[in-house]
């Protein structure tokens, strides 16, 4: 199932996505006819209490940026207000002169996550998204750290929808366009530690709670974005996300629901 969380007669809820509608999922607000995605407002699909972010977790990555393959997950955070949905523009700060596209498979929490077993940890998954971890790579190599330069708002485009079933987490391609050209091609199956190793390993350092998200690593090929360009992020069986880069300061108008 396809879950999306969206607006619509200013009430915010999730709903199943069909071809052309979607159907409420909370049957207290009664919505119960399908509504047309016309009708609709794209929110991002999650509204976390916080994103975890896995460093180098991809073989091929730790080469291409000349970094020795960890024996542990390297986490860091995104805060939730870099989230936005598909469509909403990125916005390029007016303090970095190179900010990066990162294509990544996330993780949505759907049941509190707390010392969990590898084994364990799909029952604690609500589904699968696209995501984009942007970064602000001029400044990430200033600071030595990534708060500022991944924690800008716009930095974690996520969606567009959740993906409740996706059988195999490890071995999905995954792979970046950039106003239609290929710029970065990779597969799950490189990462470092997979999905349940990884989130078994935050587990032990913190509680994810349900709507929290993960963030899993990027494959080899990351690079800059500009003003007027198209990043579009594609993973085999979970979905598409495509959003348009603005400079600070200008606008534009969200694209509908692809």
């Amino acid at each position: 199932m396809r879950v999306l969380r969206v607006r619509h007669q200013g009430k915010s809820f999730y709903a199943s996505l069909f071809d052309d509608h979607v159907v409420c999922l909370d049957r207290g607000l009664g919505l119960d006819a399908p509504i047309p995605l016309s009708e609709l407002s794209l929110l991002p699909p999650v509204a976390p209490s916080k994103v975890v972010c896995a460093a180098v977790n991809y073989r091929s990555h730790a080469a291409e940026v000349g970094r020795e393959v960890p024996d542990e997950p390297v986490l860091f955070f995104k805060p939730p207000s870099a989230v936005i949905p598909a469509g909403q523009p990125i916005v390029l700060p007016r303090a970095s002169s190179r900010v990066d596209y990162e294509a990544e498979l996330a993780v949505v929490i759907g049941r509190a996550c707390r010392n969990v077993s590898e084994d364990k940890v799909a029952g604690h998954i609500f589904g699968y998204a696209c995501a984009n971890d942007v970064t602000a790579r001029d400044l990430q190599q200033k600071d030595g750290l990534y708060g500022r330069a991944k924690g800008f708002d716009t930095f974690a485009p996520i969606g567009p929808w959740i993906e409740t079933e996706v059988p195999d987490t490890g071995n999905l391609a995954i792979r970046t366009l950039v106003n239609g050209e290929a710029r970065q091609e990779g597969n799950t199956s490189d990462m470092i530690f997979p999905v349940p190793a990884l989130l078994s390993f935050i587990s032990r350092v913190m509680t994810l709670l349900p709507g929290d998200v993960v963030l899993t690593g990027t494959p080899p090929g990351i690079g800059p974005i500009a003003p007027g360009d198209e990043v579009r992020i594609e993973i085999a069986g979970v979905g598409v996300l495509i959003n348009p880069v603005v400079a600070e300061g200008e606008t534009l108008e969200g694209a509908p629901i692809q």
